[in-house]
Order: C-alpha cells, then structure tokens, then sequence
C-alpha cells in the first residue's frame, strides 16, 4: 500500500485501474476530510450527492458557504493560500471562470477515469478544470403573487411587474451575469459586447421603471413575495416547483427569445489541504451514480450522451427527458463560448454601476459565526476585474 504522500503525486493523471483507486480512497481516508465551497444542497440535487460521497467514503464533508457565487470561490482560493486546513479544496464555477484561475496558478490538474466521456469543448486539455452540469435559465414565478405570466424578456417591462423581478444571484455569481447576458441576447444575436451592453440597458430601463428589485432573489423572498419573479437556473426553478406543491403555485416560463444555458465546471485548488479527498470527490462526481443524481435534480449531467449510448438512464428518465425538451418548447439553447463569457462578463461587472446605478444587496447578514473568514458576510457586487 502506497504512503499518502507519494499518492499525492502518483494520483494527478487519471485513475486507470481499480488497483490505484483502492489507493485512492485509503489516501483521501488518511486525510480524513473534505472542503468544499458554494454548494447549497437544493442546487442540483447536491445535498444527496454530498451525503452518499461521505456514507460511500466515510469522510466529512466541510461545506463552507453554500451561497458563494464563482468570483467568491476565486476568492476563497486566493484568500487560503498559506492558510490553515479551512479552505476549499474544489470549487463548482462558470465556465468562464476556468481559464483565468488556471492562469492565475490557482488550479492544479487532475483527470478523472471517465475523462474521455467529457466533451472537449467543455474541458481544459491538462485537466484544470472540466464541465459537470448545465442547464438554462428561466423565470420561476410566483403565482399566487403573480397572475399574468411573462412569456420574454420585454415583458418584464410592464407595469404588472412593478417591484417584482429579480436576479438569484449578485454580480459574483455566474448566474447573474448570464442572466444579464441573456437579456441581451433576447433583443441582438450580433456580438458579445453589443449583447453585453443591450443587457446593461435592459436592466437600466428595468431599475428606472420600478420593476427590478436590487436584492439577490431566492427561495424565500419569491415565497413571500419580496422577488416574486425570479431569473434562475431552470433546475433550481424545477426543484422549487417540487418541493413547494401544496403550499406555493410555482410556474416555470422558458422565454421564447434570449435562452442561454450556462455550463459549470470542477476544479481543484492548487493549494488543496486535502488533495486526495478532493481528487476522490471528482471521481465520485464524474462516475455514473452522481451524473445520473444530477439528471433527479433537474440538472443536464456533461456526460449525458455516454450515458443514453450505454444505456445507463432508465427508461423511465428517458421519457421524462423528452418531456422536459417538450416543455421547453422548440428553440435549443444557445452555448456561449468560453470567450464570449469572459468578455461579457468583463463589460457586464465594468459596467453596472455606470448603467444600471443600483447595488444588488443580499439577504439581511447572519450572526457572525467568528474567526473562519470563509463563513462571513461580504458586500453583494463582483469586484471590477483589473
């Protein structure tokens, strides 16, 4: 049996046999731990995914801050090196958050055994970082606040949505900022920046009519009423669809122009305290078990085509899918290019204060918890990227 530390090293290519993920596992026991940053357990079905990763391992799981957006996992990286053992190991983010945290020595490389089954386009070739999930934003809607549903982007406009929209995230989160992005895209296909802008504007006449509302939206203030319309991740809307029948009428509305889906990729810290636990969570997520939990949670897994080709859906999901295509109606979502997130992200953050001039604000702060940084409150808006 190999020590941990020579582990550490041998473990960076790709699991390649059944003997050395043994290794792999008596590794990651030895460390005995797990960190990991902005996973809400309602957001993709994780909240299970998290706990058979520690009954199937028998490790903790330290979940540090479920609410932090990509740019606060940045951060958090940034922020832990040469720090303690209470700082992330991996982080889920934006895909255009990928390349510049590889680029900033961030990232350290890792291919899981199922690497092949990943698409490229979705990938870093040296094993940075890699696609999970995606899905496609939508409205999620409170009915029983709201009783003529929007159908596009423009309609959020009207004087029926007066303090009613809002985003389900600030502007370090990469739902925010495709959120924007995708108002844009609704009124020009022509280039990013246009696009980006366009955003900005629509958000600006949005903020000027009284219908945005400057707070980060969630489950709880489109329940009571404080953001009755949300623009959200189709599978957190799903997932509030399920878990509120009976007590909340949710409606989820695709708008038939601006539809964007955003892919979201692992990564591993470069300065990990618990490297092995982290490479071991990547397998545990990139294995069939997780892919097909993500799918029960409304989330699209990256792997999806080599699970149909193999047969590993069930039949039942199998119907269900064609269902949710139904639903969603004809038109396919558009996949920004890694490029394109990066440069609209870039004219979104520099731009907001001057053109939409409001501060997005987060939910009233918690008790401080104390000394471990990671855990506290910070101010709701991206810092400007230099």
């Amino acid at each position: 049996m190999a020590p941990a530390a020579a582990l550490a090293v041998l473990t960076c290519a790709a699991v390649a046999s059944a003997g050395s993920m043994d290794e792999l596992v008596t590794a990651a026991r030895e460390e005995g731990q797990l960190n990991v940053i902005a996973l809400p357990r309602d957001w993709c079905g994780y909240g299970g995914i998290i706990d058979g990763f520690k009954a199937k391992y028998g490790l903790a799981v330290n979940e540090l801050k479920p609410q932090a957006g990509s740019e606060e996992q940045i951060e958090a990286i940034k922020a832990g090196i040469g720090a303690g053992r209470e700082r992330p190991d991996v982080i889920d983010v934006g895909i255009s958050f990928g390349p510049p945290a590889k680029k900033d020595g961030l990232l350290q490389p890792y291919k899981v055994s199922t690497w092949d089954t990943i698409p490229d386009a979705v990938k870093d070739a040296d094993g940075h970082w890699y696609g999970d999930y995606y899905g496609v934003l939508v409205f999620e809607i409170n009915a029983d606040r709201v009783s003529t549903m929007p159908r596009d982007w423009a309609d959020l406009a009207s004087p029926d949505y007066r303090n009613a929209v809002a985003l389900a995230g600030d502007l370090a989160s990469n739902q925010a900022i495709l959120g924007v992005y995708a108002a844009g895209l609704s009124i020009t296909d022509r280039n990013v920046e246009e696009a980006a802008r366009l955003g900005l504007r629509f958000f600006a006449d949005l903020n000027s009519k009284g219908n945005f509302v400057p707070l980060v939206g969630s489950t709880d203030t489109l329940v009571d009423g404080r953001t009755p319309i949300l623009i959200r991740w189709e599978y957190l809307a799903l997932g509030d669809r399920d878990r509120l029948k009976g007590k909340t009428r949710i409606e989820v509305v695709r708008p038939k122009t601006g539809n964007i889906a955003g892919v979201y990729v692992q990564a591993i810290s470069a300065f990990a305290p618990h490297p092995n636990a982290a490479r071991l969570w990547m397998e545990h997520l990139y294995s069939d078990e997780a892919q097909l939990a993500w799918l029960a949670g409304h989330c699209e897994p990256i792997r999806r085509a080599d699970l149909m080709r193999k047969g590993a859906i069930p039949v039942d999901w199998r119907e269900r899918l064609r269902q949710i295509e139904r639903d969603r109606g004809a038109s396919d979502p558009a996949f920004p290019s890694i490029q394109e997130q990066e440069r609209a992200r870039d004219v979104i953050i520099k731009g907001w204060d001057d053109i939409v001039g409001v501060k997005i604000e987060c939910e009233p702060p918690q008790p401080d918890p104390g000394p471990i940084a990671l855990n506290t409150n910070r101010t709701c808006q991206a810092p400007v990227p230099q």
